[in-house]
C-alpha cells in the first residue's frame, strides 16, 4: 500500500487511474477479492459452509475490536449504518421532553432518525463556523434534558475532525445524563482514532476501512451495555430466540450484541475480516505518516489555485478529505474524469480523499488537471 511494488501488487486497478474518491467509495486491496472468493467456495457448501461463515465472523469481530480498542464482545455488526442509527434509536425510545444535538456537517444516517421518531425529541442543531464546529458554540445547546449528542469523528462533507477531549469534556460538564454517539466512517482506517469515552461508535465497511458494501461495525464499551440495548424485533440478538417461551417473551442480548438482529452478512464479514487485517499489518499510523503531507499538498495546492478549502487543514487534528466548492463545479468535473482523474462532485461541491494507496504522482495530476480546468 504504501511502496510502488506493493501497490501494484494489492491495487492493480489502480495502474489505469488516479484514484482520490475514497470518502466515498474505497479500491479494496487483492486480498479482498481473495476473501470473497473464499465465501463462495464455503458457500456453496450448503449448511456444511456455516461453521466457515461463523469462524470468519468471530475473526473479523476479534480485529475489528483491537482496531478500535475495545473487546470482542463489545463489537458487533449490521448492514450498513443506517440500519446500526435507527436501532440505536429503538435502544434510547425518546420522547418529546427529551433533547438530541447533531451537526450540520453529519452525514444523514447519523441525524435523521431523530426527525423521524415519533413522538420526536427535540432536535438541536450544532452549526459550524467557517467549516469547523467550535465547542463554545455546542455549550448553550446542553442540558440536563439532552439524551444524545450525536457527531461525526471526521465529517464526510469537509472532512473536519471534532477536537475531541474538549468536545467530550464539554458533554459531560453540561449534559451529564447524554450518550455521546460518534460516527467514525470517515476516520477508521484512515487516522489514528481518538475518540475515547464515546458511547457508541459506528463506521460503515466500505470505505476506508477498503472492504465491500453491506456491512457496519458497531462497537459499544460494556460499561454502558444496558443502556444501549436495542428493543428490535429479530432472533440473533435474542437470548431465548427458540426458547420454549419465544412467543411469550423476548429477551435481548445487552449493549453491541443487541445490534445484530438477524443473519449476518457474511459475504461483507469475509471481506471485512480481510480488509481490517490488510490495513492492521500495514499500520494505521504508517497510512497516516504517508498520506497526511500529501492531503495537505492538497490544501495547500487548492489554495494557490485560488480555491478556498471548506475546511482549513488542521495538522494537529489531521484527516484524508479536502473539499471546496466552485459556480462551475460539474465542468471541472468532467474534465478531471476525462483524465481518469476521479474524485467526489455532488451539488457544487468537490470532495477529494487522499488514503495510504495514494501517491505523490496522483497529488501533482489532480493539482495540474485542476490548474487545466480552471483555466
Amino acid at each position: 500500500m504504501l511502496t510502488e511494488i506493493s501497490r501494484r501488487r494489492d491495487f492493480p486497478s489502480l495502474t489505469a487511474m488516479t484514484y482520490l474518491n475514497t470518502a466515498a467509495e474505497s479500491i479494496p486491496p487483492q486480498c479482498v477479492g481473495d476473501a470473497l472468493q473464499r465465501y463462495y467456495a464455503d458457500k456453496i457448501r450448503g449448511m456444511k459452509g456455516r461453521e466457515q461463515h461463523f469462524a470468519a465472523l468471530e475473526a473479523c469481530r476479534d480485529v475489528s475490536a483491537r482496531l478500535l480498542g475495545m473487546q470482542p464482545a463489545e463489537v458487533a455488526f449490521c448492514s450498513c449504518s443506517s440500519e446500526a442509527y435507527n436501532l440505536l434509536a429503538s435502544a434510547l425510545a425518546l420522547g418529546s421532553a427529551d433533547e438530541v444535538v447533531v451537526t450540520d456537517l453529519d452525514f444523514p444516517a447519523g441525524a435523521t432518525p431523530w426527525l423521524r421518531a415519533r413522538p420526536a425529541p427535540s432536535v438541536q442543531l450544532w452549526r459550524a463556523r467557517e467549516g469547523a464546529l467550535q465547542v463554545d458554540d455546542l455549550a448553550p445547546l446542553l442540558s440536563e434534558d439532552t439524551r444524545l449528542v450525536q457527531v461525526s469523528l471526521v465529517s464526510f462533507y469537509n472532512g473536519h475532525r471534532i477536537d475531541w477531549m474538549p468536545f467530550l469534556h464539554t458533554v459531560r460538564r453540561l449534559a451529564p445524563r447524554a450518550l455521546i454517539s460518534a460516527d467514525i466512517t470517515q476516520a477508521f482506517g484512515r487516522v489514528e482514532l481518538e475518540c475515547a469515552g464515546a458511547d457508541i461508535v459506528i463506521s460503515s465497511t466500505h470505505k476506508w476501512t477498503l472492504g465491500v458494501h453491506g456491512g457496519c461495525i458497531v462497537g459499544v464499551p460494556a460499561a454502558g451495555a444496558a443502556r444501549l440495548t436495542t428493543r428490535a424485533g429479530g432472533w440473533l440478538h435474542l437470548e431465548n430466540a427458540f426458547a420454549s417461551d419465544r412467543f411469550e417473551r423476548a429477551v435481548p442480548k445487552s449493549g453491541a450484541a443487541s445490534f445484530a438482529v438477524g443473519m449476518p452478512s457474511f459475504a461483507a464479514l469475509y471481506a471485512l475480516n480481510a480488509s481490517l487485517r490488510y490495513l492492521e499489518g500495514v499500520g494505521i499510523a504508517a497510512i497516516a505518516a504517508h498520506a497526511n503531507p500529501l492531503t495537505a499538498r492538497v490544501e495547500s495546492g487548492l489554495r494557490a489555485l485560488g480555491l478556498q478549502p471548506l475546511c482549513a487543514w488542521q495538522p494537529r487534528n489531521p484527516t484524508g478529505i479536502v473539499a471546496f466548492r466552485h459556480e462551475r463545479s460539474a465542468e471541472i468535473h468532467a474534465a478531471l474524469e476525462r483524465e481518469a482523474v476521479h474524485v467526489m462532485h455532488n451539488a457544487g461541491r468537490i470532495r477529494i480523499a487522499v488514503h495510504g494507496y495514494n501517491t505523490s504522482a496522483d497529488i501533482d495530476r489532480v493539482l495540474a488537471s485542476l490548474a487545466a480546468a480552471l483555466a
